[in-house]
């Protein structure tokens, strides 16, 4: 099964694009990681708790007001009945929501307390995330998909590339137009605070040069600065050259023979790996170069 690692920057069209790909004529399975993120910080669970534990105390706004329950009988209330509507209405700090936008307000930005509080959220998020994924992708291999999309916005930054036969970014080559995007989109976000949002996940023009980096069919960019039937247009582009790297039948031959399967995913780690090495090295030497010509 081929795993199709989908990423890009907020605001450039990668959810339309994981959209297209989960419809015909492709109908791909999603592997979103930011439903999965949502999920594993829902009330009650453990990274709901690390988040409170650790935010709480210095967040006040980090948990959304409790919900009074509306009243449906006017009668006057019993003394059992009046303890029991307290009890339901004080709804314990432990089952309220997280305020996602306060969250985002703490986290976001380019001051070394808020890259702190980033890497520390990261930490809690991410291994959950991880967990849920790899549970997601062995479904997906136990029912025969040929391919399945991971979809996750910081896709290099979490070492998740690692894992995937083919990386799609989806690109935009202006930052102004991304900019608009977000704050038509998203329009209670002030300026400050969509360029700090932008800024949390990379620039998406490097990305773009790290996926080309990977090889013609093993690392595909995506260009989103038109309409959508361009980007449509972009969609099928690639997942021509997906298809004719990974046909369908190969991936019945992995799933038939198991032994071949781990062979090819453990070749793919290793082309993978060194890959990265590849590139980490060019960027060391860029920023020498970029050092040496400031001296």
């Amino acid at each position: 099964m081929l795993i199709i690692g989908l990423t890009g920057s907020i605001a450039t069209g990668k959810s339309t694009v994981s959209s297209l790909l989960s419809s015909p004529p492709y109908s791909l399975p999603i592997i979103d990681t930011d439903l999965l993120a949502r999920k594993v910080v829902e009330p009650g669970t453990p990274g709901y708790r690390q988040i409170v534990n650790y935010f709480g105390p210095t967040t006040p706004d980090l948990l959304l007001p409790a919900q009074p329950e509306s009243p449906t009988d006017t009668a006057t209330p019993t003394t059992a009945t009046a303890t029991a509507t307290a009890t339901a209405t004080a709804t314990p700090t432990e089952e309220r929501p997280l305020n996602r936008l306060a969250l985002g307000r703490r986290v976001f930005g380019p001051s070394e307390d808020r890259k702190r509080d980033r890497m520390i959220l990261n930490k809690i998020v991410h291994p959950l995330v991880r967990r849920e994924v790899y549970k997601a992708l062995i479904r997906c291999y136990l029912q025969g998909h040929w391919a399945v999309v991971l979809d996750v916005p910081l896709l290099f930054e979490s070492g998740m590339d690692l894992i995937c036969g083919t990386v799609v970014v989806v690109g935009v080559r202006d930052p102004a137009v991304q900019m608009a995007r977000l704050r038509a989109r998203d329009a209670h976000l002030s300026a400050e605070e969509a360029e700090n949002r932008v800024k949390s996940q990379g620039d998406v023009l490097g990305k773009a040069e790290r996926a080309e980096y990977r090889g013609r069919t093993r690392g595909l960019v995506v260009w989103n600065d038109g309409d959508k039937k361009a980007l449509e247009g972009e969609v099928a582009r690639a997942l021509q050259m997906v298809r004719a790297s990974s046909p369908r039948w190969w991936a019945w031959v992995l799933l038939v023979l198991p032994p071949v399967g781990v062979v090819v995913a453990v070749w793919n780690l290793g082309v993978n790996f060194w890959g990265r090495r590849g590139w980490e090295r060019r960027a060391r030497e860029r920023e020498v170069e970029r050092v040496r010509a400031k001296i």
